[in-house]
């Protein structure tokens, strides 16, 4: 079943915008933007302001808290209708140094048999920045009263892949009423011809457990000793133990470490874990849960545990709110034929920090895989990070009149 004229109308021009979309990818995707490489975020700034400028939006680089990154970039239009504004967010970022992308020989690499264009960041995120581009250079083609009317704040952060807070501190100050809508443009996968979009994320808390102990000789004085590691392991058992999978909770004991050499009982020993959940509360009853593990242990014949918390990222739950938003791009898609599915992903993205803003959905950049990898090997076992370009004028249209649906 073909689309109505209007909606192929719409198709057909996105094809003619869909070479120089893939261009303006490329030209960032060919320079570095690993997070500690702070002049490569700034021109990647730059590059990204330069890009959205014919749409009228106006650039500002706000220096991030931390020392070595680079400027977080707000790009804004004001509408002709008071209120607050659409958040666009993307990110400046990727977690590859240039030495690495040197060593891998990482870069622009068009595979057109495959359907895919290799490359850092080709879809986490600088595909969901060029796809946002063609989203709202579709809505002023198509709605440009709409486009016009209502104000927009394109949102990227500097350092998502480190997620530090001082991004969502700096959006929730241009936002003081909030915001209609924040749309995140992370990649939006395509599964058996179904189209993904997120509507929650699990929030994350990590964890550090220390045991102290007393050291002693291993062979004249074991009985002397209080030994740090095997207290830690009971400790970490007993954190391990509190996942649940019917609440969707993990908990993930990532690291452990202590002693020195074998011949000495360890007095030290640490681990470090995280907690996931979608429930905030279900989140603070599991640190609860962990700090309890002070009292269980107790010296002098178990070492001493202190529980620490390393930093909390909070959680994006599912509401009415959420899924009401998300119905409008659902909607949207069946007018193009497509299936659109909104549903809760664990990871963490920027999501996670401005969904109090207002309604939020993420997911709504480019189809694409393998994210955070660079290597490649002969048996085709490892592939780079990739994007799918043939996703980018469904994506973008979909976008478009969910948008129209949203705010006309």
């Amino acid at each position: 079943m073909n689309p109505d004229p209007l909606t192929q109308s719409l198709l057909d021009w996105l094809g003619t915008r869909l070479e120089p979309n893939l261009d303006a990818l490329r030209r960032l995707v060919e320079r570095n933007s690993f997070t500690a490489n702070a002049a490569g975020i700034d021109e990647q700034g730059r590059m990204t302001a330069d890009l959205f400028a014919d749409l009228g939006f106006r650039a500002e680089f706000v220096p991030s808290e931390h020392p070595g990154y680079g400027h977080h970039l707000f790009l804004s239009r004001r509408g002709r209708i008071p209120g607050p504004p659409l958040v666009l967010v993307s990110h400046l970022d990727t977690v590859y140094p240039p030495e690495e992308e040197q060593a891998q020989n990482f870069r622009w690499e068009p595979a057109p048999n495959e359907g895919r264009i290799y490359g850092p960041g080709t879809v986490d995120i600088k595909g969901g920045t060029t796809l946002l581009l063609l989203t709202l250079e579709g809505l002023r083609q198509f709605a440009p009263e709409i486009f016009l009317s209502h104000s927009w704040l394109i949102a990227l952060d500097a350092s998502e892949e480190t997620l530090s807070q001082d991004f969502a501190q700096r959006t929730s100050e241009r936002c003081p009423h909030g915001a209609q809508a924040v749309l995140v443009f992370e990649g939006g996968p395509v599964i058996n011809d179904a189209w993904q979009i997120v509507d929650a994320r699990k929030g994350r808390e990590r964890f550090r457990l220390c045991a102290r102990g007393r050291a002693a000789h291993a062979g004249s004085a074991h009985a002397d000793g209080v030994n740090a590691i095997v207290s830690l392991a009971e400790a970490v058992q007993k954190a391990a133990r509190l996942t649940d999978p019917a609440s969707e909770l993990t908990v993930n004991v990532g690291c452990i470490r202590g002693g020195t050499v074998v011949n000495r009982v360890p007095h030290e020993a640490e681990a470090e874990l995280e907690v996931r959940a979608y429930d905030p509360t279900l989140l603070d009853r599991t640190a609860a849960a962990l700090r309890e593990l002070e009292r269980d242990l107790i010296p002098p014949h178990q070492a001493e545990i202190r529980v620490s918390s390393l930093g909390r990222s909070p959680a994006w739950p599912a509401s009415p709110a959420n899924a009401a938003l998300a119905a409008h791009w659902t909607e949207a898609a069946k007018s193009l034929h497509l299936q659109l599915v909104p549903g809760p992903r664990g990871g963490l993205s920027d999501a996670n920090y401005l969904c109090h803003l207002g309604p939020t959905l993420d997911g709504l950049g480019p189809s694409g895989g393998n994210a955070h990898c660079s290597e490649r090997s002969a048996d085709r076992l490892k592939l780079p990070e990739y994007v799918e370009p043939g996703t980018f004028i469904p994506k973008a249209a979909i976008n478009i009149l969910a948008l129209i649906r949203f705010l006309g």
